[in-house]
């Protein structure tokens, strides 16, 4: 459930430098691939620990029963907007009358509609993340990801050193969040 790596925010300079550090290397010639890397790490942390790290704006398309309903990402900031979608892919802002929203203590979002005609679909757009930049992130995860790159660099020829470090894995698990589909 990966965003493309290409709509990461912007990667600070500082987090390159520390792959760098993490992997020993004095040059900036590979900053390119190392940024690269990092978006691979950072999206591998994403669907590991089944929550987006950096605050986003999604959008979800969900039938329209009259039920709750999850949204699809975690931990969810706020919901912007709620749109009714026809049979046709018109769509009409709902009024905020013709809905109920809630974000629960875990940050998972829920919507439901008071009314439903049963055939049609709803347009859920919403922000979500952990921290509003990476230097917001918490510790395990910023270090857990720049140790993925670090491998990820590190073995870029193919070459397989018998998996990616355990120590990665140690330092997401603590913010995993599993979800049963």
């Amino acid at each position: 459930m990966s965003f493309p790596i290409a709509d990461w925010p912007d990667l600070p300079a500082a987090l390159i430098a520390e792959v760098r550090e993490f992997v020993r290397i004095d040059h900036q010639a590979d900053d390119d691939a190392i940024d690269a890397f990092l978006r691979g790490a950072a999206s591998l942390c994403e669907d590991f620990t089944g929550q987006m790290l950096i605050v986003r704006s999604v959008t979800d398309m969900l039938p329209a029963p009259h039920v709750w309903q999850k949204l699809k990402r975690l931990p969810v900031q706020s919901i912007t907007s709620v749109e009714y979608v026809a049979a046709n892919g018109t769509a009409a802002a709902l009024a905020v009358e013709d809905y109920a929203l809630d974000i629960d203590s875990d940050g998972i979002g829920w919507i439901r509609l008071h009314q439903s005609d049963g055939g049609s679909r709803i347009r859920v757009t919403y922000s979500a993340g952990l921290a509003m930049d990476w230097d917001e992130l918490p510790a395990g995860l910023r270090q857990g990801i720049v140790r993925m790159a670090g491998y990820l660099y590190a073995n870029r020829d193919g070459v397989d050193a018998g998996g990616p470090p355990s120590a990665v894995t140690a330092l997401w698990r603590p913010h995993r969040r599993m979800r049963i589909a």
